[in-house]
C-alpha cells in the first residue's frame, strides 16, 4: 500500500468546500468552543449528527466529559468569530465573553446570529487516526430568521455562499 503525503492530502481536501460551524460544550464552569467544518448529518432514523474532533484539541476531552454539545452554523458575517475560535492557544477561560450567545436546552452556548443551531447528546465515539468521530443524537434544532450567506471554507480561506 502506498503512503499518501498528509500535506498534499490536506491541500486536496481544501478543494472540498465546507460549511463553517462553532461547536460548543460546557464542563463545570468552563465554556469550550471550537471552529469546525468536519460536521455531517449521519442519519434521519434516528436523527444523528457527526463531528470530527482532533484528539489533541482542548475541546476533545471536554466534549467527551460533558456528553452534550451544540453546533452553530455560521453566516458569512461571522468570519472573525470563526477565526478567533480556531486560534490555537487562545485563553480557555472567558473565550465566549465577547461573542453573543444563548443557552440551549442542554445548557451549551449557542451563538446568537447563527443561521441554525443543533444540540446533541453523544451516543457513540469512534477513534479515527488523530481524530475522534462524535456521534450525537440530535435533541434540538432551530433556524434563525437571517437570510444571509453562509460562511464556507475553501482552499484555506473563508468565503460566502448565497
Amino acid at each position: 500500500m502506498t503512503r499518501v503525503d498528509p500535506d498534499f492530502y490536506r491541500r486536496v481536501m481544501g478543494r472540498f468546500a465546507t460549511g463553517v460551524t462553532i461547536l460548543t460544550t460546557r464542563t463545570t464552569d468552563i465554556e469550550h468552543a471550537m471552529t469546525a467544518n468536519g460536521v455531517m448529518s449521519l442519519s434521519l432514523e434516528p436523527v444523528l449528527l457527526g463531528a470530527s474532533i482532533e484528539v489533541d484539541a482542548r475541546f476533545h476531552d471536554a466534549v467527551l466529559e460533558a456528553g452534550v454539545w451544540g453546533v452553530s452554523i455560521l453566516p458569512s458575517s461571522a468570519t472573525g468569530t470563526a477565526q478567533w475560535l480556531a486560534t490555537r492557544g487562545r485563553p480557555l477561560h472567558n473565550q465566549l465573553d465577547r461573542i453573543p450567545h444563548v443557552r440551549g436546552i442542554t445548557g451549551v452556548a449557542l451563538l446568537s446570529g447563527a443561521l441554525a443551531h443543533i444540540e446533541c447528546e453523544t451516543t457513540d465515539t469512534l477513534r479515527t487516526g488523530d481524530h475522534t468521530l462524535l456521534v450525537g443524537h440530535v435533541v434540538s434544532v432551530a433556524t434563525g430568521d437571517d437570510q444571509s450567506a453562509a460562511l464556507v471554507y475553501y482552499r484555506g480561506q473563508f468565503g460566502a455562499l448565497q
